[in-house]
């Protein structure tokens, strides 16, 4: 029987996951909400999908260990590589990032032309055209790498000259195939939503897959009622493999509010 008073557990392999995180918040205020960001070995799209679902494994079991009655894979890689086998050993909900936001792109789009815009793991795992046409078959998915996008966040580059000339760059080849929405296939690119959404025009509507996840999250605990009982007096915990310091600088703005305590866990 799981423990409905247990917090959501969240990981990813840095601080990116916090957009999901954020989201989570503000849907379920009164959750408690356990975070694991893994430092040590950022960045997983650059690793192998055997050692990924490796890292995933160990990232689940540590919030297991810590009680948890729902699993968020807020990491892109982990989510396109790991996430089957984290349901097929796992006894509680397992909620990725890419399957929401393929489902909202696929009940958005009115032209069927549908773009996504990831780091270069995301788009070479075909992740989220093999959701897409699962959802939708007859669907034209086009793909765009944005590696920049990552740094210029991290900085708080989110805003002005720079980065408006960076993604101008970057969807244009999307908009000349005639996207009619744009998915935004990496947890740090909300903080970009602005820049991105002023580059790529009126027309095409924006999904951000942070959102469409925390909705994900809340849909699934009202179905198998594991909601936090109202007088449940929620907490916040985040958790680190490497370098706590330099994730709490980071963290704060894309969390976006105050991060007091992080704790470093070796796994």
């Amino acid at each position: 029987m799981v423990d409905t008073q247990e917090a959501i557990g969240v990981f990813d392999s840095g601080v990116g996951g916090l957009t999901v995180l954020r989201q989570i918040a503000q849907r379920l205020p009164n959750e408690s909400l356990l975070y694991l960001g893994d430092t040590a070995r950022v960045p997983y799209g650059t690793k192998s999908p055997q050692t990924v679902i490796r890292y995933a494994r160990a990232c689940a079991n540590i919030l297991l260990q810590r009680g948890i009655k729902l699993l968020v894979v807020a990491c892109n890689t982990a989510s396109a590589f790991a996430t089957n086998a984290l349901r097929d050993e796992l006894s509680i909900p397992v909620i990725d990032v890419i399957e929401p936001g393929a489902r909202a792109a696929t009940q958005k789009t009115a032209n069927q032309r549908i773009g996504v815009i990831g780091t270069a793991g995301t788009v070479a795992s075909r992740a989220y055209p093999n959701a897409i046409a699962r959802l939708l078959p007859d669907a034209s998915v086009v793909c765009k790498p944005c590696p920049l996008f990552v740094p210029l966040a991290e900085e708080g580059w989110t805003d002005g000259e720079v980065p408006f000339a960076v993604a101008k760059t970057y969807l244009q080849e999307l908009l000349d195939t005639h996207i009619d929405t744009l998915v935004l296939g990496c947890t740090h690119y909300p903080l970009l939503k602005n820049v991105i959404a002023q580059s790529a025009g009126s027309s095409v509507v924006l999904v951000d897959s942070a959102e469409e996840t925390a909705g994900a999250v809340e849909t699934t605990l009202r179905d198998l009622k594991l909601n936090a009982p109202h007088n449940t007096a929620p907490y916040r915990h985040f958790l680190v493999s490497d370098a706590p310091e330099g994730f709490t600088r980071i963290a704060q703005r894309f969390f976006g509010g105050d991060i007091d305590q992080v704790e470093w866990v070796d796994f």
